[in-house]
């Protein structure tokens, strides 16, 4: 979502988008004309009319899981944002009985919380880490 119009949003994923991710965004682009969902989150500045670049993830239930705030000269990585997506869904579906370690990608390891995971986070990270 961004104060740029849906026009805008079209052109960004049919010629930029759609490159750097394989059959553009799995999901949709929204407009803020206005930039009132961006004062909400705390990132539109009303004086320049724009929007600092942040990505939140927010669950079916509506709670915020994750978020990133970033000034407009650095770039986001879409790839990333999706893998983390891909992480929270996976959390969910397993009622927070599987938790992904940091890098984790769909089919690698996950890690089981509980008293048997204290102190062997790393040794199960680097195992997986090691299968790459």
């Amino acid at each position: 979502m961004s104060v740029d119009s849906v026009f805008v949003h079209k052109m960004w994923n049919d010629h930029e988008l759609s490159k750097m991710v394989e059959g553009g965004i799995p999901y949709p682009m929204l407009s803020d004309a206005g930039g009132k969902v961006g004062e909400v989150y705390g990132i539109y500045d009303e004086d320049a009319g724009v929007e600092t670049r942040g990505r939140f993830i927010i669950d079916p239930d509506g709670i915020v899981q994750g978020f990133e705030v970033l000034t407009p000269p650095v770039g986001r990585n879409v790839s990333e944002t999706l893998r983390q997506v891909q992480a929270f869904q996976l959390v969910r579906e397993t009622k927070g009985g599987e938790a992904t370690p940091s890098g984790w990608k769909p089919g690698k390891m996950t890690l089981k919380p509980g008293p048997d995971l204290v102190g062997k986070v790393w040794e199960v990270w680097t195992t997986d880490m090691a299968s790459d």
